[in-house]
């Protein structure tokens, strides 16, 4: 891979989805060129355009937000590891359908280089391990720009997923790494793993800056 077009990637630490999500827009409506942020985010339950306000069975105290992502509900939260890959589709040759395809992919090379068999499902975006779910996605596309991306649970807690119907799916059971033996694995830990299988799949090579500031996401 050392021939491969590099890729930046920065490593955001634990974010405001509010503030992300506007930061994600404002590269999408600008020239900034492709980058990827790795990150954690407070609690929120998140609702795609698509997504159904019954299958919100009990927020509590868990803020949500309407989002203008792909896909139905889901819960972020400490613990969980967010990739954002924000990518010009049309410079790398693929369209929406074959970006998700490549991020599954991505999340089950990394589980199955830690002995984890994990697949997915038709018509239903993510990855799953023994029918758990353990990793969603949910996309966005401007004028070819793409952003959103792909949770991965680590070591998260799983109790706010039963409070909705996650990803849609009355009762769907969710898991994280920390219940398949990876009881030492951290969203921080996990990044670069993250960022290497994705780039392989893709013909990139991650080169990770040495602080995210710039991106003024904590505002």
């Amino acid at each position: 891979m050392s021939d491969a077009r590099t890729i930046p990637c920065h490593w955001l630490g634990r974010q405001r989805y509010g503030a992300v999500w506007e930061a994600m827009r404002a590269w999408a409506g600008g020239s900034a060129p492709d980058q990827w942020w790795f990150l954690e985010h407070d609690p929120v339950y998140t609702l795609g355009q698509g997504g159904k306000t019954d299958g919100l069975l009990a927020p509590g105290s868990i803020p949500v937000v309407r989002s203008d992502r792909g896909g139905d509900v889901t819960y972020h939260g400490p613990g969980q590891l967010v990739v954002y890959p924000l990518m010009q589709l049309p410079g790398l040759g693929i369209g929406v359908r074959e970006l998700v395809r490549l991020l599954e992919q991505a999340v089950i090379d990394l589980l199955a280089r830690r002995d984890i068999v994990a697949d997915r499902r038709v018509g239903a975006p993510g990855v799953y391990v023994e029918g758990r779910k353990i990793a969603s996605l949910g996309l966005r596309v401007r004028r070819g720009r793409c952003y959103h991306g792909l949770s991965l649970n680590v070591d998260l807690e799983l109790a706010p997923f039963r409070n909705i119907h996650p990803c849609g799916y009355a009762g769907l059971d969710t898991t994280r790494l920390a219940d398949l033996g990876q009881t030492t694995a951290t969203p921080r830990g996990i990044a670069p793993e993250l960022a290497e299988a994705l780039a392989r799949r893709l013909s990139l090579r991650p080169v990770w800056e040495a602080s995210g500031a710039d991106l003024t996401v904590d505002a």
